[in-house]
């Protein structure tokens, strides 16, 4: 998934329609399959290409969004807040890091299914734990008082 799928993917959530295009010539048909046949190895990777909702912040808000996009763009928004664009990376199978602002955060995985995600924020000597789930769809954010 791309950063234009990402952002197709935030649209959708937000419930704003879309149309699909057709490839204007074959050649374009062709290099949608090799994407496609690029992609299937991440759909190994269960933190890939979903939409993760956090699901401890204030219960009296929706919870903050991060997508992890297989290109290595962490899609971040929120229902108060205009949507990130980070570069993340995977360090190993139980540890990933991103930019945001200039720093570097790191986060170890505590645990990681289909369905559910928990990171381990390392914030210089402190440890913030994060759990996410994944998004239900359709979903639209709620009137913010402003």
């Amino acid at each position: 998934m791309d950063t234009k799928a990402a952002i197709l993917a935030l649209m959708s959530v937000w419930g704003i329609g879309t149309c699909a295009t057709l490839p204007a010539n074959a050649q374009d048909v062709d290099d949608a399959t090799e994407d496609v046949v690029d992609n299937v190895g991440d759909s190994e990777n269960p933190l890939l290409n979903k939409v993760w909702v956090r699901t401890d912040a204030d219960p009296s808000l929706p919870g903050p969004m991060q997508i992890f996009l297989g290109d290595g763009t962490l899609v971040s928004d929120s229902c108060w807040e205009t949507y990130r664009l980070s570069k993340w990376q995977q360090v190993s199978d139980s540890a990933i890091s991103w930019d945001e602002d200039g720093m570097t955060i790191n986060a170890d995985i505590a645990s990681l299914s289909d369905t559910e995600l928990v990171l381990s924020l390392k914030l210089g000597s402190d440890v913030q734990e994060q759990h996410f789930t994944v998004a239900e769809v359709p979903y639209v954010c709620p009137d913010m008082v402003k």
